[in-house]
Order: C-alpha cells, then sequence, then structure tokens
C-alpha cells in the first residue's frame, strides 16, 4: 500500500511518497537525496511535537546531525516575527548552506518552514513531511511557501521546492473530526478542476474516508496528489493552468480574514468559496444549477459548510478580496468550473454579480 508521485521539474525534480509508516524510515532516505552536514526539524506543538522528534531520531540514526526547533503552527502565529525566530534558531544550531529545514506539522508549520529555508542564507535544501490531511492535499506540494500580514493572506513568500515529499497518511489517525474535514475540502477541490473521475470515486467512498479505512485513504490521497504533481510539473509558477489550484481561494481566504483566522478552518472557508464560485458560474451564465446542486452534495456528504456565518458582512468579504494576489489591475478573477473535473481560470466578473452570489450564499 503506497506509491511514489513525481513532481517533474527538470533539475528540480523530486519525489512525493504517499505510504503507512513512512515518516518513521525518512532519515536515510534524506541524507541519500540532500547530503546535509546538519538538518534543523521544524514541528509544530502537542502531538506533532512528537512526530518532529521521531523524525529527528530517525536523521540522527542515518548519520545525520539534527536539532529541533518548534511552535505552535497556528494561523495566527505564521508571521514575519515568527519565521526571524526560526531564522535565528538556524543560525544559533549553525546550519549552513549545506544543511537542510526539515518541516513536520500541518500547512502553517510546512508554509513558514518553507520561508525559513528559501530565505536563510538565500536558500538552503527544505524537506516537506505534511501531518494533516489539509497539508498533505494542499501545502505539501508545489513550493509555495509563506507568511501573513495582518492584510491578508500569505502575502509575504517565495517558490521554494522541496527535495522531497514524505506523506503518512497513518499520522491522520489522531486528527480532530473537523481538521480531517477540513482537508477532504481540498482534496475535492483536486477533483473538481482536473479530475472527473477521482470527483465520482468521492463520492462513492466518502464513507470509508470519514471512517479514515486506511487504504481507501491512501488510495485517494494518492489520487489527488497526482492531479496537484501534474498541475505544478505543468505550470509552477501559476502563470496559467496552476491558477485552477485556486478554485474556491479567492472568496475563501477573504471569509477566513474577514471571520478572523481561526474562526473557521481553511478547509471550511474554500468550501464555502468553491459553494460561492458554482453560485458565480450561475450568475454569469457559465454552467447551470445541477452543477451547483452536486458540488453541495458532495461537500456535505464531507460535512463541510457551503453557506456563509450569519454574522459576515458582504461587503467586507468582497472589499479584503481586494489584496488578494488573484486580483489583476483590480479586476476580480476566478476560476470556474464548465463542467465536474473541468476548471477554466481567469474569469472576470463584475462586483454587483459576486454580491449577488454572496448573498445566495447567505440565504440559501
Amino acid at each position: 500500500m503506497g506509491s511514489t508521485v513525481a513532481v517533474s521539474l527538470g533539475s528540480r525534480s523530486y519525489p512525493v511518497l504517499v505510504e503507512p509508516g513512512c515518516m518513521r524510515r525518512c532519515g536515510i532516505a534524506i541524507r541519500e537525496l540532500v547530503h546535509p552536514t546538519r538538518a534543523v526539524v521544524i514541528g509544530g506543538s502537542g502531538i506533532v511535537r512528537g512526530y518532529a522528534e521521531t523524525v529527528r531520531d530517525t536523521l540522527e540514526a542515518a548519520g545525520v546531525t539534527a536539532g529541533l526547533l518548534t511552535f505552535s503552527g497556528i494561523e495566527r502565529h505564521k508571521t514575519l516575527a515568527r519565521a526571524g525566530a526560526l531564522l535565528r534558531g538556524l543560525a544559533a544550531a549553525g546550519v549552513d548552506r549545506s544543511g537542510v529545514v526539515v518541516a513536520v506539522g500541518g500547512g502553517v508549520v510546512c508554509d513558514t518552514a518553507g520561508f525559513v529555508a528559501a530565505t536563510y542564507m538565500r536558500g538552503i535544501a527544505f524537506v516537506s513531511i505534511p501531518t494533516t490531511l489539509l497539508a498533505q492535499a494542499d501545502a505539501g506540494i508545489g513550493g509555495k511557501t509563506g507568511v501573513n500580514l495582518p492584510e491578508g493572506k500569505n502575502l509575504v513568500g517565495v517558490f521554494h521546492q522541496p527535495a522531497a515529499v514524505f506523506m503518512d497518511p497513518s499520522c491522520l489517525r489522531t486528527l480532530s473530526d473537523r481538521d480531517f474535514r477540513s482537508g477532504l475540502a481540498e482534496i475535492i477541490k483536486h477533483g473538481l478542476i482536473r479530475d472527473h473521475d477521482l470527483t465520482v470515486r468521492l463520492y462513492d467512498a466518502m464513507e470509508a474516508l470519514l471512517r479514515r479505512d486506511m487504504e481507501v485513504l491512501t488510495e485517494i490521497l494518492l489520487r489527488s496528489c497526482r492531479v496537484k504533481a501534474d498541475v505544478v510539473s505543468r505550470d509552477e509558477r501559476e502563470g496559467h493552468l496552476r491558477a485552477a489550484l485556486n478554485f474556491g481561494h479567492t472568496i475563501g481566504h477573504a471569509i477566513e480574514k474577514v471571520a478572523g483566522y481561526g474562526s473557521l478552518t481553511h478547509g471550511e472557508a474554500v468550501s464555502i468559496g468553491m459553494t460561492a464560485a458554482c453560485l458565480l458560474g450561475e450568475e454569469i451564465g457559465f454552467h447551470g444549477s445541477d452543477l451547483t446542486v452536486r458540488v453541495i452534495d458532495l461537500l456535505t456528504r464531507a460535512g463541510l459548510p457551503t453557506r456563509l456565518p450569519e454574522d459576515l458582512d458582504h461587503d467586507a468579504v468582497l472589499e479584503a478580496m481586494k489584496l488578494d494576489k488573484k486580483i489583476h489591475d483590480g479586476t476580480c478573477r476566478f476560476v470556474l468550473l464548465r463542467m465536474l473535473g473541468d476548471a477554466v481560470t481567469g474569469v472576470q466578473v463584475a462586483p454587483d454579480a459576486t454580491l449577488r452570489a454572496l448573498a445566495r450564499l447567505r440565504s440559501g
């Protein structure tokens, strides 16, 4: 059970191993791939700290000197100040340009640790070991790193591809139900934008996924990773094709910001954002209501929200969208579905149509 997915980027290509138990065996692989003089594992807190300690120990057992830095890994700590503290930790540990940063944790840890690796000494090697379903489906592949500003998510960042990614589905047994469902949002997104067969499989497999059946979970995670790896291999820097991965994110990020980071999980906000994108598609005649109904049904089966919180202000969401990185020349451009498994990028939508969609998002 398990397999390797390749992200093909020429000299910067890297493997993504999806296999239960791989985290406990990654030390030798990291040594052989990176040949580091020293490693620093950057991990989250709580249960994740235990995972980070396991990775540090496997590196030490493989003959790699390894240190450990941890932080809470919550969204409000994904800041320049936190990145600065971690950078100083690398310097204090004596990491040189032949060192490696190994991220062990959720999306916040992976994004922040990747940013630290990208900026320390103008860039050192980075290995990602995401331990949440959201991070495995989203932050683990693609090389996007970054931190937040008070003005918005991921406004400071850089592309920095990892040397390898290790995804251990057995870590997902300890996730809360809410966090597990949050990760399903990104997997659903991958099916909706690029893989009709994956979308159909998700309808059939949802009950087993929610039970965390390890065989089904590994299968679905592999299929999701193949979608993202293919997109990143074809369009590393979000020139056109990769923008499809932002389906649900323009409105989703704005909802996250207005609600206050932590009120909704990222996956919950993206789920609402994908619903909004479908309603937008209806508003401008891109597709019929039947597609929206099918998407809402799949998200509902996954236990994800498809409506705006009652106390969220439409105008504030619209204002927050203006700071989104996907805004060009002051115009909102959205990723919309043409059909299940087929997304179109760069669709310009007038503000009044967006407001109508947001109103429907509340009224149902």
